[in-house]
């Protein structure tokens, strides 16, 4: 188990060229650029290419036919415009019958791990997260009227020119540590043996350090301080943004006054690093696309004498 530097998917290796997004012309000639790319995602799905030497990468195909709205700009990557299409909108986007499978397969991105290439990490949670917005807005909140895709996909109007932007949940999850041990839980949603750090939504009107103790007081029955940030990762399933926090067990509370919250958490557990590092058969952590997972590496890493 090995801390990292940087998230998987934090890398900042994707432009997003914000300013082209506003104008069609711009987004057209980005488009019909020699070398742009296209995206495919089906569902939740991404097209990998087949790989010999153990590293994965998206099958990005070249664009074919014009540009439509329902092609969504994702940026810039290594000066390549990338877009990126939902595949059920294919036979309005682009000639299918032109195109092959992946070599690779479909493959959910969770299956993908640490294995794909850092810059297409960020471009397939890009695509993600704007397929997955654009799925759930056909209608307006407002009216109920229609809406359509505008700025490369980056919004959305209404009938009455009223804009929508991608919508992102704020989402807390938290290493909790005392005596050189986190505490882990197991979801009742989840196999046997999986386990993972707390994790809830922030509520309207609330601090993203007060939701932290509140979700850690209700799955665990248990009261934490010293909250502090320390990083945040995308997670496109449907549309959260995770804010990583540490805290510690508050002076005072007793560790084996655990009291999980049955209709969320199945068990609670305080772990050492020994038992990460080297866990049992059966126990199940993270995958290392998870900023859980970042988390708990980074913590392991710093061993029982500290930071």
């Amino acid at each position: 188990m090995t801390g990292q530097a940087r998230q998987l998917l934090s890398a900042e290796l994707v432009d997003r060229d914000a300013g082209t997004r506003f104008s069609e012309d711009a987004l057209d000639a980005a488009w019909r650029e020699q070398g742009s790319l296209l995206l495919r995602i089906r569902d939740v799905k991404v097209p990998l290419q087949e790989s010999t030497d153990g590293v994965m990468r998206l099958d990005l195909i070249p664009v074919i036919g014009e540009r439509q709205s329902a092609h969504l700009y994702l940026g810039r990557h290594a000066g390549t415009a990338v877009f990126a299409v939902a595949e059920s909108e294919s036979e309005d986007t682009y000639d299918s019958g032109r195109l092959t499978e992946p070599a690779g397969g479909w493959v959910h991105p969770f299956m993908t791990g640490e294995r794909l290439i850092a810059p297409h990490r960020e471009l397939m949670m890009v695509a993600l997260a704007l397929t997955n917005w654009h799925r759930t807005m056909p209608f307006s909140p407002r009216d109920g009227g229609a809406t359509t895709p505008a700025q490369g996909g980056w919004a959305r109007l209404d009938e009455r020119g009223g804009e929508h932007f991608p919508r992102t949940d704020p989402a807390v999850i938290m290493l909790i540590e005392h005596d050189n041990k986190v505490l882990l839980g197991s979801n009742v949603l989840w196999e046997s043996g999986r386990f993972s750090l707390l994790a809830g939504f922030v509520e309207a009107g609330e601090s993203a350090e007060q939701a932290v103790v509140r979700e850690v007081r209700e799955e665990a029955g248990v009261e934490v301080g010293n909250v502090r940030y320390v990083a945040s990762q995308p997670w496109p399933f449907p549309r959260s943004l995770m804010l990583g926090f540490r805290a510690s067990l508050s002076p005072g509370a007793d560790p084996a006054d655990l009291i999980p919250d049955t209709s969320e958490i199945s068990e609670l557990r305080w772990f050492t690093r020994d038992e990460l590092v080297r866990p049992v058969p059966g126990l199940l952590l993270p995958g290392k696309l998870s900023i859980a997972r970042w988390l708990i590496d980074k913590w392991v890493d710093e061993g029982d004498s500290g930071r």
